[in-house]
């Protein structure tokens, strides 16, 4: 059995899909979104097809090494995005060849089901604001979630005001009030933060028992992130602008973090993402994957989730259960997922809907009339302090 061809797809916004087929007609599927960056993954799987055409689609540690080695220079988001979302196909293509869910090549599960987390939050206190948190939540109560998150909006710079802090404070102790002791609560700092102004935001959040924190400052420094888990006892998460073992090796031996979000598109694929969790467990470290792009990437993270055993919470967005684009979405049943049954990652995907083009591409733009394409097409856009400065997104 040889790789015969890799196709490309763009059916959504922050969504792009690598197919790849045998010459025996088995397909795999992949994920290799990569926020801020819609056309450098697509380059980077071009590049990457001319090597793994006619290759073995069984070889996939061979493969991975190859890819992440071979050119050099190692790492960097878009070469892992694409490897992951080339990752992610070759496990699907082996589930299949064996016929067996992706995970039971993984060791089998430890688990029957994946708890997951939805976004929830009140963003503004004002008539309009609660209103509208109060539908969601009411539709999300529907399935049963046991836990969501949220996070303070806006541009935040090194220090704000007691009213900017104490409105995102009123909102998250707003939130536990309606939700009860019985839901857990985390919050996405995002990165937008200083180690001083985390810890104060921290020590206010402290009454209502958050689960976690996350990003509480930029992931480039991890001593900074060290600082701030010194000094709050809130459990601090981090980890999905981390892209290997070799990243998150810091974090775990100075102790920075509480739990770790890997991303299965980001950080390497199943083949990854499995090696860092299982490097965080003997530091007692446990994993809630990142994944707030398509279902595909979120179907890599159940394979993964179903066989590691420091494995807590999984980040789940409503497109990642499907919607359109599987022939059978994931259910949600009391905050829970059951294990994938079906072979490979799990999912029939609907090839009519899946091959809709929805990319805002530079021909396009031409044809419009306009230039470059918009940076805010996949995510933040142009973000700005009210000096002019560059704000964080």
């Amino acid at each position: 059995m040889k790789i015969a061809k890799i196709e490309q797809f763009f059916p959504r916004r922050r969504m792009r899909l690598v197919k790849i087929t045998t010459d025996n007609g088995l397909v795999g599927w992949g994920e290799t979104t990569l926020e801020g960056k819609p056309m450098s993954t697509i380059a980077a799987v071009n590049e990457l097809a001319e090597y793994l055409i006619g290759k073995d689609p069984l070889r996939i540690e061979h493969h991975w090494q190859h890819i992440y080695r071979s050119a050099f220079f190692r790492g960097g988001n878009v070469l892992m995005s694409a490897l992951s979302g080339i990752d992610q196909a070759l496990w699907d293509i082996s589930g299949k060849y064996y016929q067996v869910p992706t995970y039971k090549l993984l060791g089998g599960a430890v688990r029957d089901r994946i708890c997951v987390y939805a976004h929830w939050g009140i963003g503004s206190r004002d008539e309009k604001g609660l209103e509208q948190a109060k539908i969601r939540l009411e539709w999300l109560q529907k399935s049963g979630y046991t836990a969501f998150k949220s996070g303070p909006s806006g541009k935040w710079r090194a220090h704000e005001p007691p009213a900017v802090v104490d409105d995102f404070v009123a909102c998250a102790n707003l939130m536990r009030e309606w939700v009860g002791d019985e839901i857990e609560l985390g919050f996405d700092f995002h990165g937008k933060m200083t180690p001083a102004l985390a810890i104060e935001v921290c020590h206010q959040l402290q009454p209502m028992r958050p689960m976690f924190v996350e990003e509480p400052v930029p992931q480039e420094n991890v001593d900074a992130l060290k600082q701030v888990s010194d000094h709050v006892i809130v459990p601090v998460a981090t980890g999905e602008r981390l892209l290997s073992r070799w990243e998150f090796r810091k974090v775990f031996e100075t102790q920075a973090a509480a739990y770790i979000q890997p991303d299965v598109s980001h950080a390497g694929g199943i083949t990854e993402v499995k090696k860092i969790a299982n490097m965080a467990e003997i530091y007692y470290v446990h994993i809630m994957p990142h994944c707030a792009i398509g279902p595909i990437a979120f179907s890599a993270c159940l394979q993964v989730d179903a066989v590691v055993p420091n494995f807590l919470l999984q980040e789940q967005i409503d497109t990642g259960l499907g919607n359109d684009l599987f022939e059978t979405s994931w259910k949600v049943e009391n905050g829970y997922i059951e294990l994938p049954t079906g072979d490979g990652l799990g999912f029939e995907v609907d090839e009519k809907m899946v091959r809709q083009d929805n990319r805002i591409t530079q021909d396009k733009m031409n044809l419009l009339g306009y230039g470059l394409v918009p940076s805010d097409e996949e995510l933040g856009g142009e973000f700005y302090h009210l000096d002019g400065s560059v704000a964080d997104w």
